[in-house]
């Protein structure tokens, strides 16, 4: 599915369901879809259906509320402003430095290290083990790719079983501790109690990973490519948040998402049976010309429905932590406008050979 009004629709649509591990349990045997890394991800919110998902989503709130965007601002900011002064060493030192290395995935993995209390020393295994699963949700993986994945999806499992065997041990004001008080009201069972926290916190740490750091190699990458945008808004900061979201449209992180049909159905005039697949192609919807005027044209000036995406999703599974995604977005890309008038790309970026979920391997920068 291609357009924006469609994929917006199933989306939205009940009808339409996530690949929770009752579908995944229901494939032929040897499918990827058995697969550890894949049976895993039947399980975070983004796998479950309602009335499931309901129970888990309202375990954890209102995430990111205006209140707790404007706590976390500070902590955002002095992360940034500190990955950007290691940038400014390596820039002075070797006259290039990889910003997704330096600054997109080490900024993404400070920010959630800081709000669950994941100490920095775990930091880089965390960010592996993360990389290594996300595999399992492309489009078409290779076998390389699901041994890879299977083993991430372990690392995950064994790191974030522990954090929260340790923080209940050792419970505080913090959101993990209260994500275990929650879910101790909810479910008398100890153990599977502390498992639905378990896949709450890796699932939104790792989403975070897998998606967040694409976004803020994109603030370079994009404007990068379009240098009168970039001096326009360079005279015009208060306008970053919309930048923010006109890059997100151009080019989200996510290019790819599935669901599968409830039912017999037919769709766009095309028959589709129950438990069959389809595929929602987000960076295509999120250019068609029936909802954005002008879509391959890159205008951080758009507003109101032009400005409509679909990058976050939508519906039940709109992304939960698309308010802190938001957030290091605007506050990394004032202060690159700010520091860095003179940031460009070195030379063309180099890229995981993923389809879904976008990834870098380098994103070469000078400072001219």
């Amino acid at each position: 599915m291609t357009g924006y009004e469609l994929c917006d629709h199933v989306l939205r649509s009940r009808s339409w369901a996530a690949l929770d591990d009752s579908w995944r349990a229901r494939q032929e045997p040897g499918s990827r879809w058995l697969a550890p890394a894949s049976r895993e991800l039947g399980h975070v919110l983004q796998g479950l259906n309602p009335p499931e998902h309901t129970r888990h989503r309202r375990s954890v709130g209102n995430l990111f509320d205006r209140t707790t965007v404007t706590r976390l601002r500070g902590p955002v900011t002095a992360i940034a402003n500190g990955l950007l002064d290691t940038l400014d060493a390596h820039l002075h030192e070797d006259g290039i430095a990889d910003f997704s290395a330096l600054v997109s995935e080490e900024m993404t993995m400070a920010v959630m290290g800081h709000w669950i209390g994941i100490p920095a020393a775990d930091h880089a295994i965390v960010r592996h083990h993360s990389h290594a699963h996300g595999q399992a949700q492309e489009l078409l993986p290779s076998p390389s790719q699901m041994v890879a994945a299977d083993a991430g999806a372990l690392g995950m499992r064994e790191y974030f079983t522990g954090l929260v065997r340790d923080r209940r041990a050792h419970l505080g004001d913090d959101v993990l501790s209260g994500w275990i008080r929650t879910w101790d009201e909810l479910e008398p069972d100890r153990e599977r109690a502390d498992e639905a926290v378990y896949f709450l916190v890796m699932f939104i740490v790792g989403a975070a990973l897998e998606t967040t750091s694409m976004l803020l190699s994109n603030l370079v990458l994009v404007l990068d490519q379009h240098p009168a945008q970039r001096n326009w808004l360079r005279e015009h900061p208060e306008e970053v948040p919309r930048a923010v979201e006109e890059i997100l449209r151009f080019d989200s992180p996510v290019h790819v998402t599935t669901r599968v049909a409830r039912e017999d159905t037919v769709v766009a005039g095309t028959h589709v049976r129950a438990d069959e697949l389809v595929h929602l192609l987000i960076a295509s919807a999120n250019r068609d010309p029936a909802a954005v005027p002008e879509p391959d044209v890159f205008d951080i000036r758009r507003s109101g429905r032009s400005l409509s995406h679909l990058a976050f999703g939508g519906g039940v599974h709109y992304c939960i932590g698309a308010g802190l995604a938001r957030l290091q977005a605007q506050v990394l890309l004032d202060a690159l406008l700010r520091r860095f008038p003179t940031l460009r790309v070195a030379g063309p970026p180099q890229w995981e050979p993923r389809v879904a979920f976008r990834r870098l391997k380098s994103l070469d920068v000078v400072a001219r």
